[in-house]
């Protein structure tokens, strides 16, 4: 399970661990998956596993790493969760990766 990572601060080396558990929470292709969804609106489990055509239990699990993380957030709307990315930081670090990738 991944750890919390730490607010910002003015030590050089807490922001360093810090910027490295934001990148270790994101190390997993369903992960990226999950947060590239993400950066077009909130969506519900069953979106995002057929979006990512992963099982409904690895998307909950990796769901589960990115909340711990405050990466995502989750709203119950009846029945459902609804998630959603915390900040659009996350997803430019996300989207530009995967550009990269593509060059």
């Amino acid at each position: 399970m991944t750890t919390t990572p730490s607010p910002p601060s003015d030590d050089p080396d807490q922001t360093l661990l810090a910027a490295s558990e934001l990148l270790r929470a994101l190390a997993s292709p369903v992960r990226l998956g999950i947060v590239r969804e993400l950066s077009v609106g909130g969506k519900y489990v069953h979106e995002l596993v057929t979006a990512l055509g992963v099982s409904q239990p690895l998307v909950s699990q990796h769901l589960r790493v990115l909340r711990t993380s405050r990466i995502v957030t989750a709203r119950r709307q009846a029945r459902e969760t609804r998630y959603t990315l915390t900040d659009d930081h996350v997803a430019h670090i996300v989207l530009d990766a995967i550009r990269h990738a593509q060059e």
